[in-house]
């Protein structure tokens, strides 16, 4: 399993340093999502601290007790009821897509006292299925998180849809961070994390290629 890591992170390296950018200003989120704990035992014992689940129960159940060890990213659709658990627990909620939303997050960062880093997500295939503001009304929400809300944006993510060329998905996305002044971009996952650092990534999100498949 850790030689699964140090394959991941050589990858990573490679790709940062063929795009001409400094290795260190990209990070490993291992997504943890549904991998029991003895998946996860050695990858954290070799020094990864940056987790990515899915939903907030899980995550709680998961990690709890853990907590001091680790940046844990919520990567996964946010239920607007969960928000204030979100903002509790996460360090990272890269899941911002609705003005519902929105809202819920702020009031539970002004209860909570904390605010967790956001990231808006964006549905770069206008996927019926798939969570994410819509490209071209993704500005105008980033600027009503921003000025209505009194939510601090710091990144975008996506999740290009499956059977296409994730490359212009990942341009797109920088190119709506770039325009509203983002420099976290969350992109790239197992199978496509070389050519998300190509285009920016400063994120990629790699599960079975560290864990191998859930079962």
């Amino acid at each position: 399993m850790t030689t699964s890591l140090d394959d991941i992170r050589a990858r990573i390296a490679a790709a940062a340093k063929t795009a001409g950018r400094d290795p260190a200003d990209v990070t490993l989120t291992a997504v943890s999502k549904q991998q029991p704990w003895e998946a996860i035992a050695p990858i954290l014992a070799a020094g990864q601290r940056v987790y990515g689940e899915n939903r907030v129960q899980e995550a709680v159940e998961r990690w709890s007790g853990r907590r001091e060890e680790i940046e844990l990213r919520l990567i996964g659709p946010l239920q607007s009821n969960k928000a204030r658990e979100a903002v509790a627990f996460f360090d990272v909620i890269e899941t911002l897509d609705r003005e519902k939303l929105a809202i819920e997050l702020a009031e539970a960062i002004q209860r909570e006292g904390r605010a967790p880093v956001l990231y808006v997500q964006v549905n770069t295939g206008e996927e019926a299925q798939k969570a994410g503001v819509a490209p071209g009304e993704a500005d105008a929400f980033i600027e009503q998180c921003r000025r209505e809300h009194g939510l601090r944006v710091s990144g975008l993510m996506c999740i290009p849809p499956v059977g296409e060329p994730a490359g212009p998905h990942f341009a797109l996305l920088a190119k709506i961070a770039a325009r509203n002044g983002l420099g976290a971009l969350s992109m790239g996952m197992s199978g496509d994390f070389e050519l998300a650092i190509r285009f920016g990534a400063t994120h990629v999100r790699v599960g079975s290629a560290l864990f191998g498949a859930r079962a």
